[in-house]
């Protein structure tokens, strides 16, 4: 293998592990607070995760598309809560980070908590399928519902062509 195919295998190797922490922590951020909380004991009971910014509650722009393509329009502002933590590990400390929806710190924290532990090799595929896995089939559930709901109640509409010329 030259020089330049094994750089380019490590580059693919880590763009998967960053889109792989994206996914885990989308999962986190559009989770509930109780799961979140349930889960932090059950997996990181006696971890210790030391504050490092936050949770502070702000604001950001929302843009949207006139059709989806237009031209960018400032559509409103959302509330959202971030928080970064420093958990101890004994390879040394991770930082996770963490970003949600609403103004909810206790969530912001238990997010980040996870994104951290998340980066714990040893941790990661039990995190991956007690936590992230069933996040993601819990969000599956719930588009497949509202997308039933949404169809019961589609309206067809046509036009019937008079027989006039």
């Amino acid at each position: 293998m030259t020089v330049s195919a094994k750089h380019r295998s490590h580059e693919q190797q880590v763009d998967a592990q960053i889109e792989a922490r994206r996914r885990a922590m989308a999962a986190f951020a559009q989770a509930g607070s109780t799961f979140l909380a349930d889960a932090w004991e059950r997996l990181g009971a006696g971890r210790t995760a030391l504050p490092v910014r936050g949770p502070e509650v702000g604001l950001v722009m929302v843009r949207g598309r006139a059709g989806g393509g237009g031209a960018p329009f400032n559509l409103g502002e959302a509330s959202v809560t971030r928080a970064s933590v420093r958990l101890e590990d004994r390879d040394g400390a991770v930082v996770g980070h963490a970003m949600v929806l609403g103004r909810d710190p206790d969530k912001a924290g238990l997010a980040a908590r996870f994104d951290a532990l998340w980066q714990v090799g040893d941790q990661r595929e039990r995190i991956e399928t007690e936590v992230v896995a069933p996040i993601e089939e819990a969000l599956a559930e719930g588009d497949r519902k509202r997308t039933e709901e949404t169809e019961a109640t589609r309206v067809d509409f046509f036009t019937m062509v008079r027989g006039e010329d």
